[in-house]
């Protein structure tokens, strides 16, 4: 059960974030309606929003997940592996503060992004990616390992972030596509599959009593309500075109 969610204004530098998508550039005013969108979700879902300023140093900023990897009774502050996210993490500190006594940090030359990051249960999956480099995610899994929580190395094929394919739904429920679909990590977990011209539809987000999923992928939605979840859909296409998933757009605690 979430309480809170901590979410970023997205800045007027936003456009001109990091991408390795084709799909043009991001609009603004359009990017913000999302935005607004999105909070009026996580509040439909039962969670307190905490809706900080944008910042137009770091345009990628919105994406909060990025930033730090949260559990009930700890943080861990990560250090993003964009150099040009990487200072982020200064605006996020006092916000994550404001609700943790216990705070760890991943150090340099560790880099990690909190994208590759999934909890199931007392299980954390740790992906290797081109953002989140091996000293990081072992820094990571002892912080865990520490703390009583099994954790797991996932190095990555061809997924952007370890939750670009992958999402817990809760019940040892996952949604899978693409190279997780068979990953022998995570065969023993019941799987809701995405068909592959619906791959971006697995960066979906269990928010309480609600599954939240991208708009415009009817069958991966379908499968999800016959698994017995309860929908929302949101237009993310701004937030797709820099290469932005819905679980990149909140930290949920």
């Amino acid at each position: 059960m979430f309480k809170h969610t901590i979410v970023k204004t997205p800045g007027k530098t936003y456009i001109n974030g990091l991408t390795t998508s084709n799909l043009g550039a991001p609009k603004l005013e359009k990017a913000l309606e999302q935005h607004k969108a999105y909070i009026e979700a996580l509040k439909t879902c039962g969670t307190e929003v905490t809706v900080l300023e944008s910042s137009d140093e770091f345009p990628d900023s919105t994406f909060v997940e990025d930033t730090a990897v949260l559990t009930p009774g700890f943080a861990v502050i990560s250090n993003p592996g964009a150099a040009s996210r990487n200072g982020e993490i200064r605006d996020m500190e006092p916000a994550i503060k404001s609700f943790y006594e216990k705070v760890y940090y991943i150090k340099a030359p560790g880099a990690l992004d909190g994208g590759d990051i999934l909890q199931i249960e007392d299980h954390f999956y740790i992906g290797i990616s081109a953002r989140t480099n091996q000293e990081g995610a072992q820094q990571l899994k002892e912080i865990l390992e520490s703390e009583n929580y099994k954790a797991t190395i996932v190095p990555l094929k061809k997924f952007f972030h370890l939750k670009t394919g992958i999402a817990y739904l809760g019940n040892q429920t996952i949604v899978v596509a693409g190279e997780f679909i068979d990953h022998p990590d995570f065969h023993s977990y019941k799987k809701i599959i995405v068909p592959p011209e619906e791959e971006y539809a697995a960066n979906c987000i269990r928010v309480n009593g609600y599954v939240i999923i991208p708009a415009g992928y009817p069958e991966t939605k379908q499968r999800i309500e016959e698994a017995g979840y309860q929908t929302l859909e949101l237009d993310t296409s701004e937030f797709r075109k820099l290469d932005g998933g819905l679980s990149c757009l909140s930290l949920r605690f």
